[in-house]
């Protein structure tokens, strides 16, 4: 049973349909859990979107019919609900949805995840999951495309902009003519670039450009100039008045550099620090990002670390610099 056929088993016998998606949910998550669930209901299905959290304000825009609602008004305007098909997006992982609906979840009779991050074979056998796709959001609208379901703009604007995210505008090398033949579909309904780009990384104030200047000022390297970092400080967040999640992008003008491998940014959340990584493509940062307790993809990954911003940069850029030269050390030899 392939991916198409095991997503139509599902869909086909399940009425009443929840769709997830992972805690502190990026474009790709919520877009393909918008989209999949007008599918649904294109389709006569009972579906509603379940997240831990209320849809943040700035990803509202991608849901006009409010099919995304919170885990706590879930429970208290359906106590009763019985649910049939439970579906996550943009994760493979149950842990990774919020303990709150990792409950509602394990209620469901089925559970269905459709992503594209590298998983256990033995996940990926019983699920959706592709992870030669770009973004979720590609594998979404390719789900709801078999299903003969003609895409809208309601559907569209969600999945254009989940991939337009999760490709940083296109760039990674996962992205095929497939991904574009996509888009084309997508823009056929109405869609316009310039207007998805410009509502999902919104208009800047100064504050912005004057943020970005700052911290690319103090962009660091190795001396052979193979792994770059930024530092994004609390302190600098305030200063600037700058939403951090406007600032996820920063990371990736250190792609641009000449010798550059592996990109880096430190960044700030209370005690922890977040630590994003960034490939040209010939460099796998997700099993870097394993190595540091997170995860992701071969050209885009991030982990999580507790203690001093310090320490764990220093930390951090050692450790990564000499997995890199190890990883470069392995193919010469083959090479040889």
């Amino acid at each position: 049973m392939n991916i198409i056929e095991r997503f139509h088993h599902y869909i086909k016998k399940a009425e009443n349909i929840v769709i997830s998606t992972h805690i502190i949910p990026d474009a790709d998550g919520i877009g393909s859990e918008i989209a999949l669930c007008l599918a649904m209901r294109a389709q006569g299905k009972n579906a509603i979107c379940v997240n831990e959290e209320p849809l943040l304000e700035r990803y509202k825009y991608l849901d006009p019919e409010d099919v995304v609602i919170s885990r706590e008004d879930y429970l208290a305007f359906y106590p009763e609900a019985e649910v049939d098909l439970f579906i996550v997006t943009d994760t493979n992982s149950l842990e990774r949805i919020g303990e709150g609906m990792k409950a509602i979840a394990k209620k469901a009779p089925s559970l269905l995840f459709i992503d594209h991050h590298p998983c256990p074979k033995e996940v990926m056998a019983e699920n959706c999951i592709d992870t030669s796709k770009a973004a979720t959001g590609e594998l979404a609208g390719e789900l709801i495309q078999s299903l003969g379901v003609p895409l809208n703009r309601e559907m569209a604007l969600p999945l254009y902009t989940a991939i337009l995210i999760d490709t940083s505008s296109f760039r990674y090398p996962t992205v095929t003519g497939n991904t574009h033949r996509l888009i084309g579909s997508l823009m056929d309904t109405g869609v316009r670039p310039p207007h998805a780009y410009n509502m999902i990384y919104g208009t800047k104030k100064i504050s912005y450009m004057k943020l970005l200047g700052k911290v690319l000022a103090s962009a660091h390297t190795t001396k052979d100039e193979k792994v770059a970092w930024l530092t994004l400080t609390e302190d600098l967040l305030n200063k600037f008045n700058v939403d951090s999640e406007d600032t996820l992008a920063f990371i990736n003008h250190l792609l641009v550099l000449d010798n550059i491998k592996v990109a880096i940014m430190f960044r700030e959340m209370g005690p922890d620090i977040k630590v994003s990584l960034r490939s040209i493509g010939t460099v796998d940062v997700g099993v870097m990002a394993r190595a540091l307790g997170g995860g992701g993809h071969d050209h885009s990954a991030a982990a999580i670390i507790n203690g001093p911003l310090d320490v764990v940069i220093k930390q951090t850029v050692d450790k990564l610099h000499e997995m890199l030269l190890i990883a470069e050390s392995k193919d010469c030899s083959k090479s040889h």
